[in-house]
């Protein structure tokens, strides 16, 4: 049998094996958010729809992340989809110790108290239904109750590591 052009030497399974294969996967980029005390949002590459029928949506949280001991009791989530021209707010909203709501966030309160951002492509309000372990994260399991898919404009994309947008 004959390799296959481009294969390299395989390497065991590790975090840093995972990291560098998934910079090849080219994400959109979203923020969640929910509300406690003070509303907490972090910026998630890992949204997926799950079913049309009931809606649901699902996206990973790491459990030592300053938004889990907020999302581990809240009842809904904000979901939104980033444009293109957002990259600082997603580069916030991804800073660990940032002021993520603080003068340069600009949101309101939306239905059910979540947190809404401002400008973005698209955003829904969630019912969160379920929490999965999966090693140092939860998978959170969400159905729809309220959305916008309000902007226009392009996505903003997580690829190589950056924030980045789509080319033509």
């Amino acid at each position: 049998m004959t390799a296959s052009p481009g294969l390299g030497k395989t390497r065991t399974a590790s975090p840093d094996l995972l990291r560098s294969v998934f910079r090849q996967h080219a994400a959109g980029v979203a923020v969640i958010t929910a509300a406690g005390e003070r509303p907490v949002g972090f910026t998630a590459t890992s949204l997926n729809s799950v079913a049309a029928e009931p809606p649901l949506i699902s996206f990973g949280v790491g459990t030592a992340s300053s938004s889990w001991p907020v999302l581990a009791e809240a009842e809904h989530v904000g979901v939104h989809i980033l444009g293109e021209h957002q990259r600082e707010l997603a580069a916030t909203f991804a800073r660990s110790g940032a002021d993520r709501f603080g003068p340069s966030t600009f949101w309101r309160s939306g239905p059910e108290g979540v947190p809404l951002l401002d400008d973005v492509l698209a955003w829904l309000v969630c019912r969160v239904v379920a929490r999965v372990p999966a090693g140092d994260h939860h998978i959170v399991i969400a159905q729809v109750v309220e959305g916008d898919p309000v902007g226009g404009g392009r996505p903003l994309v997580y690829h190589q590591g950056r924030f980045t947008a789509l080319r033509d």
